[in-house]
């Protein structure tokens, strides 16, 4: 398990924040490098990747060509489009559940076996969290799952809350071959009341901050926390760092004597977010 017993005597405590890896491993590797610690806020999985439609458990799964169509339809198709052609493409596997299981595993045991820092890590929306326990303890340098809790690191109370929020309405479709981290708001809520005087809040989704949650590409708004929110109102802790949003409007907002920070779109930036203290 990783800790830090102590500040260090010269220069104090440098801790490395990511998330949103998607299947980075290349530079996941590099991430702690020069850090006490290495924060991960979620999203190791590389599912559908939209920049390069062969990457990811879609394009190994079913290729470049049905990965491009897919995304098409997630443009500038009807939701019932899209839904339908992700039915026949896991129609055309034997065993598809079977089959992304083991794209998963595969994914995590490269990605795990990546780490090079004593780690605090919690699960994003694209992850499968009860595989972690299975793949942190395997990792040389020392995983700590956390998801609704709060551990010291240097000196400060870090608090942890992992996963997306369910949208309002949708229920998890029963038999589905791949179900992502999405939590019902009570869920959630539940997980955030679970932290009190914490210094950093570490999470995957923002605050419900419009210019937080807003992507410019996307061009939609993601689903931001609003009890997120009210706990910053509430403690004040010195950070609230998130994930999530690839290309916010904004990816920094103080709020009271919180600073808010999206700490970026690793897969793509390759560059970690620095806490010193």
């Amino acid at each position: 398990m990783p800790a830090l017993d102590r500040v260090r005597e010269t220069g104090g405590v440098k801790v490395h924040v990511v998330s949103d890896i998607h299947g980075n491993a290349e530079a996941l590797a590099r991430a702690g490098e020069g850090a006490d610690a290495l924060l991960v806020l979620g999203d190791l999985i590389d599912f559908v990747d939209y920049q390069d439609h062969g990457n990811g458990i879609l394009g190994a799964l079913f290729g470049a060509d049905k990965v491009a169509t897919f995304a098409r339809l997630r443009r500038e198709g009807t939701r019932d489009e899209t839904v339908a052609y992700s039915r026949s493409l896991w129609a055309s596997l034997e065993d598809p559940a079977a089959a992304v299981d083991e794209a998963i595993r595969e994914q995590y045991a490269t990605l795990f076996g990546a780490l090079s820092a004593p780690t605090y890590a919690t699960p994003g929306n694209v992850d499968t969290p009860a595989l972690w326990p299975e793949y942190a303890a395997r990792s040389s340098e020392g995983v700590r799952v956390l998801d609704g809790e709060v551990t010291e690191i240097g000196g400060l109370r870090f608090g942890f809350v992992g996963g997306a929020l369910l949208p309002e309405g949708v229920t998890p479709r029963r038999g589905a071959v791949w179900r992502p981290y999405l939590r019902t708001p009570e869920d959630y809520d539940a997980a955030v009341a679970g932290l009190s005087g914490i210094d950093v809040l570490c999470t995957h989704i923002p605050p419900a901050i419009a210019d937080l949650t807003y992507d410019v590409v996307a061009r939609r708004a993601e689903f931001g926390s609003a009890a997120l929110l009210a706990l910053i109102e509430k403690e004040q802790p010195r950070y609230s760092l998130f994930g999530h949003v690839h290309q916010p409007l904004s990816a920094r907002r103080r709020w009271g004597r919180t600073e808010c920070r999206n700490v970026g779109h690793f897969k793509e930036t390759e560059r970690s977010y620095v806490l010193r203290w």
